[in-house]
């Protein structure tokens, strides 16, 4: 039987908006979304051991969690994990590290939902996990959606004082003629736990992946108040006509 760890990743305060993985998404915690998510998962999932796990410097995070999901296991983050520009990928080996040496047991993959991703139909984490088991050649199953904005065709950049095209190419009559592109929206990441282990770089970007293609929310990280306010607008809506995601909602504890 495979063995599947789930990580739950946020550290205390944010320059950009302050304690936003403690909001309140209409109504709910913010990451009650992503635990609901991550729970429906372990009850979905045919022939896996799940293990979830909440990776946080916030005493006030981890006690919002375990009030309402007391199974999950609590990492406590070290300080030099918390900082603006350490890795992700840091904190994921952490984790996994620490829940391997905790459960005894090694892990074969590590699912990482974002907190400020709320957005998520009932069936995304088990599809990006089933098409990451579809490609055992690839290292990384990651979550994204086609971009409303294309590089090779209405994407600019300034060099030198001019505006050129962004990717130096041929440029293009249609939109359609463009090769396509991709926004990465950070909420699923299904990683090989080898490949995890074996980094030593904290680059992403080393892995080899395949896309797992989510609805279109407009793609937005929430780093802002605007961001949150524009995606409780969106969400309100997509709870209400999607029954996608209406359901993870209803699974909030």
């Amino acid at each position: 039987m495979k063995r599947v760890l789930i990580t739950i990743c946020g550290r205390a305060g944010s320059k950009g908006f302050k304690n936003k993985n403690l909001k309140t998404f209409l109504d709910k915690p913010l990451v009650y979304y992503t635990l609901a998510s991550s729970f429906n998962f372990k009850d979905k999932v045919e022939d896996a051991q799940v293990d979830v796990c909440l990776n946080t410097d916030s005493q006030d995070l981890a006690d919002l969690v375990l009030a309402k999901y007391p199974e999950v296991y609590f990492i406590r983050r070290p300080e030099e994990l918390g900082g603006d520009t350490v890795p992700k990928m840091a904190v994921f080996q952490q984790s996994l590290a620490y829940m391997e040496e905790k459960t005894g047991e090694k892990y074969d993959y590590l699912i990482d939902l974002d907190i400020t991703s709320p957005l998520r139909q009932i069936h995304d984490v088990l599809g990006a996990y089933k098409l990451k088991i579809e490609h055992p050649e690839r290292q990384l199953s990651i979550s994204g959606c086609p971009s409303r904005r294309s590089p090779y065709f209405n994407m600019v950049k300034e060099e030198d004082g001019k505006i050129k095209k962004a990717i130096d190419s041929v440029w293009y009559t249609a939109r359609q003629q463009a090769p396509a592109v991709y926004d990465l929206n950070a909420s699923i990441y299904v990683f090989d736990a080898d490949f995890l282990k074996n980094n030593t770089t904290g680059n992403i970007w080393e892995a080899d992946w395949v896309l797992y293609q989510m609805k279109d929310t407009a793609v937005l990280d929430i780093d802002s108040e605007e961001d949150f306010e524009m995606m409780q607008l969106i969400g309100g809506y997509l709870f209400e006509k999607v029954e996608g995601f209406k359901a993870v909602k209803d699974l909030i504890r």
